[in-house]
């Protein structure tokens, strides 16, 4: 497909997105460029400004400032355009209850003027796909799972070139989210499809995505591959190694060594650098056995709030005071 007045390779570019309500800025000023076959992953927690974006680069919501284009055809003057190259689970999917999910998908498939014959296929296909097919219940007798990947159905059913999903896992059950992230492997894998997704989950969005963006009060603090913002997140945080003997560890002499915390025959090392080896030599050297000898790693999450402890420090330090301004003769 052409993508007039979008940048090639590009499918989702977002420009200076803001969206302001009541004075407050929900999205302040995003950036976004996101190539075809992507699957990026919008952290952040609640409240972030996640779906007030979502919202932006569907057409659903109007931007106080900026602009969102998907293939060069811009969200906001050409929604309709806009629409026929999208697909869009939102968080809270709503179907007919009293249908089945083949009915349900074939009233909303008639919204793209898919002929009759073509509708049957189609469901059919899509149907079996998200493993619901030749289920006769009707969606009110759904699971939240089942409810889900009906709605990833729906979001596919006009082959859009870009799949949004706004929180796709929330409220599943552990079994429920592995069939959804499979799904959305296979998609992007197999089929080719370029996958927008949000989430406040941090280790689900590290297991699917190959892009990642994390937005908090509206603004984005870090954009990379999921190892890239591992190391972001970890910033200047130093390595922790425990450490086990048969008796309290003792002193140490080790380039970059931070702090040693002790507690009986445990302790935990905190250096710049993987000093395993160089701690193993040391002790072997002074008589100590060892029991133990691993990295620490810090959670995800863990991670992820000193992130947005950082990113609060920042919005409370406020801008930089200007320079001040050369006298003449200076």
């Amino acid at each position: 497909m052409s993508e007039p007045g979008g940048t090639p390779g590009v499918i989702l570019e977002a420009r200076g997105l803001t969206k302001v309500y009541g004075g407050r800025a929900a999205v302040d000023h995003l950036d976004l460029v996101i190539p075809r076959g992507d699957v990026f992953g919008f952290l952040g927690p609640n409240g972030a400004g996640k779906t007030t974006t979502i919202g932006m680069v569907t057409g659903l919501v109007s931007p106080s400032e900026g602009e969102a284009r998907v293939l060069g055809v811009d969200v906001t003057r050409d929604p309709m355009q806009a629409k026929r190259i999208t697909g869009y689970l939102p968080e809270a999917v709503g179907f007919y209850g009293h249908l089945t999910g083949e009915r349900n998908l074939d009233y909303f498939a008639r919204f793209y003027g898919l002929p009759a014959g073509e509708r049957e296929r189609r469901i059919g296909a899509l149907l079996e796909f998200v493993g619901l097919k030749g289920v006769e219940t009707r969606v009110e007798g759904y699971s939240k799972g089942m409810k889900q990947r009906l709605g990833i159905a729906q979001a596919l059913l006009n082959d859009p070139e870009l799949l949004i999903l706004d929180e796709p896992t929330s409220g599943l059950d552990p079994e429920g989210t592995a069939q959804v992230r499979d799904i959305l492997r296979v998609l992007n894998q197999d089929l080719g499809k370029t996958i927008f997704f949000s989430s406040h989950i941090l280790s689900e969005v590290r297991q699917v995505c190959k892009t990642v963006g994390v937005l908090f009060r509206g603004k984005l603090l870090v954009l990379g591959s999921p190892g890239e913002i591992h190391r972001k997140m970890r910033g200047d945080r130093g390595l922790q190694i425990s450490v086990e003997s048969n008796r309290p560890l003792p002193d140490l002499e080790i380039p970059g060594l931070r702090n040693i915390r002790r507690e009986g025959n445990r302790a935990v090392v905190e250096v710049e650098w993987d000093a395993r080896e160089e701690i193993a030599a040391q002790l072997f050297r002074k008589g100590y056995p060892l029991r133990e000898l691993r990295l620490v790693e810090p959670s995800l999450e863990e991670m992820f709030l000193e992130l947005v402890r950082r990113g609060e420090a920042v919005e409370e330090q406020g801008p930089p005071p200007p320079a001040p301004k050369a006298r003449a003769g200076t």
